[in-house]
């Protein structure tokens, strides 16, 4: 078990702004690993076109706005995916470029080229190519610079593939490289150098969260039956005498605790976003501060969920924090906050009167069970100002994991199983040499682990969740073979058929309202894109490198798993031609298109989505 510093108070330290991972081994390390990354991605996006230097060959070549140019070395991959090798990548010499454009023969790449890996500079000197505008191109200086940052960080405290598999599940998350697909992961606009030593997953820094008691004229609160009275939930996150010191200072203000939700807050956002937005329900007496909690917690992958360390069996907790992170505002939407245990009533509903979801496949569904909602008095009812101003302040809890797992089982986020340690071995090597299986039958039961019970929600019921690494959490036994699937983070993920199917007929009207639907064509996208091309297009390749199983074996294990479980259900033929998950193509969504040309960093009033840009071959479809 990692050791953690002793310290309770929430407020940085100085000690917190030396920044020992700033050096230049370390810096050139992330920056080249980075480069290679924007390069696959971008080309993948089909934002740059890489073209070959010779027909058949892996090296391609990238003219730059200035007329100089790149080349690397790259594998291709299933979905169209490139692979770049850090080390590859070089920059011509103008006599190099020169001779390449005039295609002279006979011409050696290392012997006319240097080293390039910086992926600050490829940005300003390819801001046409990548059609950047001022204002997008500023923003993602920023956000390409902080990402390294907090990629140093992590390589100057990584740890070997052997010694993460010891690491509990909320621990690990500490270790991990964030977002595999989208190049600017880590940019948290909004959080100062001080902030990101303290309140990143990379940080490993527990924190004692403080509470605040908000007026029940202006909060509401919602529960799943279990704990829909608020007592209920307070009785089992909060010792007696932190409970009753939280009525002391309310009635220490003559005002009556019994017209008050409590919940927790993230200092940043406390001091950041609360006090100034909402300051006239502080003076009002509307909302009280108050002290923090003892318990230790640690922020997890997606910054705002801490997991509570000291008392394991009590909630996540899952708070606003506005800060633009990949892709939006880490906010908490307002109605879906509210909506959330009523999402997790219907979810966990069908996964408990389903025999097969229930017992075959044992999944676990962690149900945000409570929320306290505060709206905004202003923001909250102008729909046309931006949406992150409408998700400030409240809190949801979330089911803990350890306690539903079975002697001897550990969980990992499925995002683990990319990481590679500073040595070059996967995490997942070591996972496989751990269980004793072969290869090929480790990944057959990883398969067979997540893929039925994501097939059966949408098959039987039209329903599907975006299981891309963070949310998917794949349950080992205690020889590391994965045997079960836990899913997270319901509200914000779960997606229903726009068509109408019987088994939609038992869902709440308040359920039915926030889900977002999609036409059957387009659900199958939420596991082609959260769990295929977001995590098994970037696994396939690591286990052909450290597994020795070929890229197109992997994917024919997929498609086996697809097609034992359609064998297993024939009474659902017809949905399985509805929901076709092995269709020719499938289109080709772009998480860094949306940063670079769709939205930039403009403000909007709803939620971006990803963007669409063309096609790309199905790896499992009989034909492939």
């Amino acid at each position: 078990m990692q050791k953690y510093p002793a310290s309770r108070d929430a407020a940085p330290s100085p000690a917190l702004l030396s920044t020992p991972e700033l050096n230049r081994a370390v810096w050139d390390r992330a920056a080249a690993r980075l480069l290679a990354k924007m390069l696959g991605e971008f080309a993948y996006e089909e934002v740059i076109r890489p073209v070959p230097r010779s027909a058949g060959g892996d090296t391609y070549t990238l003219v730059l706005d200035d007329g100089g140019s790149l080349s690397f070395t790259a594998r291709r991959g299933v979905y169209g995916s490139w692979r770049v090798a850090p080390d590859s990548i070089r920059e011509a010499n103008s006599e190099a470029t020169e001779a390449d454009a005039a295609g002279a023969p006979g011409h050696d790449q290392v012997a006319d080229s240097v080293p390039f890996g910086d992926p600050l500079r490829f940005l300003a000197r390819a801001r046409r190519l990548l059609d950047l505008d001022g204002a997008t191109l500023g923003h993602l200086v920023r956000e390409l610079t902080t990402t390294l940052t907090a990629d140093a960080r992590l390589d100057h405290g990584a740890l070997a593939a052997a010694e993460l598999a010891d690491l509990g599940y909320a621990e690990l998350e500490g270790h991990q490289t964030g977002h595999p697909w989208i190049v600017a992961n880590k940019g948290r606009l909004g959080f100062s150098a001080a902030d990101a030593a303290r309140y990143t997953p990379e940080a490993r820094t527990p924190v004692t969260l403080p509470w605040i008691a908000v007026s029940s004229r202006i909060a509401a609160y919602r529960g799943v039956s279990e704990l829909a009275d608020p007592g209920r939930l307070y009785a089992q996150e909060l010792d007696p005498a932190v409970r009753e010191s939280f009525s002391d200072v309310l009635r220490g203000r003559g005002l009556d605790p019994d017209g008050y939700y409590c919940l927790p807050v993230h200092p940043w956002q406390w001091d950041e976003w609360i006090v100034p937005l909402f300051a006239p329900a502080i003076a009002a007496g509307d909302i009280v501060p108050l002290h923090a909690d003892p318990d230790l917690r640690l922020p997890q992958q997606s910054i705002r969920t801490f997991a509570n360390l000291d008392r394991p069996d009590r909630h996540t907790v899952k708070l606003p924090l506005s800060i633009l992170n990949t892709l939006v505002w880490r906010g908490l939407p307002t109605e879906r906050t509210l909506a959330a245990p009523a999402v997790t009533g219907w979810v966990q509903g069908l996964r408990d009167n389903d025999p097969f979801l229930r017992d075959t496949c044992g999944v676990i569904l962690l149900g945000e069970v409570a929320s306290v909602t505060v709206e905004h008095p202003l923001y909250d009812h102008l729909p046309e100002t931006p949406y992150q101003f409408k998700e400030i302040l409240g809190a949801i809890w979330r089911e803990p994991l350890l306690p539903r797992l079975a002697p001897g089982e550990r969980a990992r986020t499925l995002a683990s199983l990319l990481h590679t340690d500073p040595r070059g071995r996967a995490f997942t090597a070591e996972l496989v040499a751990r269980s004793g299986l072969t290869p090929t039958g480790w990944l057959t039961r990883l398969f067979a682990a997540l893929l039925p019970p994501l097939l059966h929600f949408l098959y039987r019921y039209g329903t599907v969740f975006s299981p891309h690494g963070e949310n998917a959490i794949v349950v080992f036994d205690d020889h590391d073979v994965p045997v079960r699937l836990a899913i997270k983070d319901f509200v914000d993920d779960v997606n229903i058929s726009a068509r109408p199917l019987p088994e939609h007929d038992t869902m709440p009207p308040d359920v039915r309202r926030v889900l977002l639907t999609e036409e059957p064509a387009f659900l199958t996208q939420f596991i082609h894109s959260g769990l295929f091309t977001g995590v098994f297009r970037f696994l396939s390749p690591l286990c052909e490198e450290q597994l020795g199983i070929p890229e197109s074996a992997f994917w024919s294990l997929v498609r086996a798993e697809i097609l034992r479980h359609q064998a297993r259900f024939p009474e659902l033929k017809e949905r399985f031609e509805m929901f076709d998950m092995l269709t020719p193509r499938i289109e080709r969504l772009c998480l860094n298109r949306n940063r670079l040309h769709l939205d930039g960093y403009r403000d909007r009033p709803e939620r971006p989505h990803a963007a669409v840009h063309g096609t790309v071959p199905n790896p499992l479809h009989p034909s492939a």
